[in-house]
């Protein structure tokens, strides 16, 4: 009961809100008919006389330059399409520890090399125009006729030198083998007749000290296979006791130089020692 004594009386402001509608419809309505009786009334006419003025001097006008006309404006070009934004990738789950190292491990694929352009072939060089001969002097050809022929004289003279070089050394060699071959082969003969004087028995009665040679043939071991007189003492008994030496004392000494053997000796012998 309390809160609907409070309210205000409806039938009141209903009335008052009706009547001020009203009053703004009327005022509107004037103000438009007045606008339209106002802007409907024609101007007052004017009286205007003309007068015409005497004609003035012609000049000559010169007619003015035609303005060029403007340049063609340059066409704008279109606006480049913006490159659409690049789609975010997508996370991507996390690897495991041994997965991951084995990717590591894998080599990365190279970027194949974009192609270098071709250098322009360099222009080939203009040949150069042959210079005529020259014909050397009289005085440039002997000086090289003189150093030709010193450089031939300095080569012969150079082949001499080491030619007779080489002939003393071959000289000087076989000089030195023929001196050794006679010591080894008198070295050789010396042990054969000592062996041979050992083994002697001389018969009574021999007279000086005749020489005697035999030709003795021997095997490669020494062995004797034949002995001949090739010289007589002049004592038969004394070349017998000689040849009866010489088949005792076989095997004969070897040479200590193999070279030195010799299937035939020749061997003096004197039944005294010089």
């Amino acid at each position: 009961m309390e809160f609907a004594a409070h309210l205000p009386p409806p039938e009141k402001s209903n009335l008052t809100s009706l009547i001020l509608a009203a009053l703004v419809h009327v005022l509107l309505i004037g103000a438009l008919f007045l606008g339209v009786q106002w802007k409907s009334h024609a101007p007052a006419s004017v009286a205007v006389e003309v007068w015409r003025a005497a004609p003035a001097p012609m000049r000559d006008v010169k007619p003015e330059p035609t303005p060029k006309p403007p340049p063609k404006p340059e066409p704008t070009p279109e606006p480049k399409p913006e490159p659409k934004p690049a789609p975010k990738p997508e996370p991507t789950p996390p690897i495991k520890p041994d997965i991951a190292i084995k990717e590591d491990k894998k080599p990365k694929k190279e970027e194949p090399k974009k192609p270098e352009p071709k250098k322009e072939e360099t222009k080939k060089a203009e040949p150069k125009k042959p210079e005529p001969d020259r014909r050397p002097s009289f005085d440039e050809e002997l000086q090289r006729d003189l150093k030709q022929a010193q450089q031939r004289k300095a080569a012969q003279d150079q082949r001499a030198r080491a030619d007779a070089e080489s002939r003393m050394l071959a000289q000087l060699k076989e000089a030195e083998a023929a001196a050794a071959y006679s010591r080894g082969l008198a070295d050789y003969t010396s042990k054969v007749a000592g062996k041979i004087r050992g083994n002697i028995v001389l018969p009574p009665g021999i007279q000086g000290n005749p020489e005697a040679e035999f030709a003795v043939t021997q095997l490669p071991s020494g062995d004797v296979i034949d002995v001949r007189v090739r010289k007589s003492s002049g004592n038969p008994t004394l070349d017998a006791a000689i040849e009866r030496a010489i088949r005792k004392s076989s095997p004969l000494p070897k040479p200590d130089n193999p070279a030195l053997f010799e299937r035939v000796l020749r061997i003096p012998y004197h039944p005294f020692e010089q």
